[in-house]
């Protein structure tokens, strides 16, 4: 697949993050409320995002898969900024109701 030469909107980019499967519950990290803000500023990709917990072990993985779609639906030399965030810590209350419909089966 060829990148964009355009740079598409936040809410282009929100949707191709749907792609990040949080693989511990099994959902992408949009619905389940992980990802605080997308933003496009100046010219570069900031994602505020954190994970279910602090002593989440795919962290790193995860941050490193958002920064991977990120950079794939983008030009190329877009920056892109994820910043790993613990304030406020993620609540269950976050997730979309689909989300919340997944862990309710």
């Amino acid at each position: 697949m060829s990148r964009p030469t355009t740079l598409p909107d936040a809410d282009a980019l929100r949707d191709a993050l749907r792609s990040v499967i949080d693989p511990e519950v099994g959902l992408n990290i949009v619905d389940l409320g992980l990802v605080y803000s997308l933003a496009i500023d100046a010219g570069t990709v900031v994602v505020e995002m954190t994970m279910t917990s602090p002593a989440c072990p795919l962290g790193d993985t995860i941050s490193d898969e958002v920064d991977d779609v990120l950079t794939a639906n983008t030009p190329a030399d877009t920056p892109i900024d994820v910043r790993l965030v613990w304030d406020p810590p993620w609540t269950p209350a976050r997730m979309t109701e689909a989300a919340r419909r997944h862990f309710d089966r």
